[in-house]
């Protein structure tokens, strides 16, 4: 079976919802954490008619999720944006403002502060989540070390607002389960994490057969890209031969970085 595909996922959710979890977006996990509980996060970089498509298979299951949406034209899609909110699912902000004014903060905090009114006068966004932008030089959540996201009347960034020694954190970074080595900065803090050292996952069907098994943590935030599960072949293979040969370049970043430190 191909990963990575609509079938694939449309059986991930179907074996969660059968196992009793609770399906919280970040705000609602943020006010009210359920003790057991799955937060879809989905990272919209490009591709938004995908993410609808994943929306509207998780309203048919009956799951709230939330979808961060960058500001550049290959995510920033206002139709989509109102029919995925419409759904019930929760809108936020891909923010990569740091990296886009090329590391000058006040430059930065202000195109922040203009992108996330221009996603308010769609939906009331409570929440962010920074983009990795993982060939700039600049860290996105820099920014929040000169000023507050809070004073924008954001409750939550999941980097920083998670406590991942409670929460099981599964990313399809590098269209891998198991992408540490090829993931710049989608990495969690906490060490709790090494709880969780036995479940390494290659496939979604390592993933599904965990679940069936009650073998996932009682807290998980899974992390999806939609512009890589797809059912039809040649945008599935695109995606692949793109990701593999991006794979080899964030490769070098990783080890260059941890040379380096």
């Amino acid at each position: 079976m191909r990963n990575f595909t609509l079938g694939i996922y449309k059986k991930l959710l179907q074996v969660l919802v059968a196992g009793g979890c609770s399906f919280q977006s970040l705000e609602g996990f943020i006010r009210q954490p359920a003790g057991k509980a799955v937060i879809f996060r989905h990272d919209v970089d490009r591709l938004p008619g995908n993410a609808l498509v994943i929306a509207e298979i998780e309203k048919k299951v009956g799951i709230k999720a939330s979808y961060y949406f960058r500001i550049v034209k290959q995510s920033y899609n206002e139709d989509i944006i109102r029919q995925i909110a419409g759904m019930g699912h929760e809108i936020g902000y891909h923010y990569e403002d740091l990296s886009l004014c090329k590391g000058d903060d006040e430059a930065a905090i202000r195109h922040f502060e203009v992108n996330l009114e221009k996603f308010r006068k769609i939906y009331p966004v409570k929440t962010i989540c920074m983009h990795g932008s993982p060939l700039s030089r600049w860290d996105n959540r820099d920014l929040w070390k000169k000023y507050d996201y809070r004073d924008f009347g954001i409750i939550a960034e999941p980097y920083f607002d998670i406590d991942f020694n409670d929460v099981f954190y599964l990313t399809d970074t590098g269209r891998r389960w198991d992408g540490s080595d090829v993931s710049v900065r989608d990495k969690v803090a906490g060490k709790g994490q090494n709880a969780f050292d036995n479940l390494k996952f290659q496939s979604t069907m390592d993933i599904i057969e965990a679940a069936k098994n009650g073998l996932l943590p009682d807290r998980v935030m899974i992390n999806t890209h939609p512009q890589r599960w797809d059912d039809r072949f040649v945008p599935w293979a695109k995606e692949l031969v793109w990701q593999n040969a991006k794979n080899i370049v964030k490769k070098l970043i990783v080890s260059c970085k941890g040379a380096k430190a």
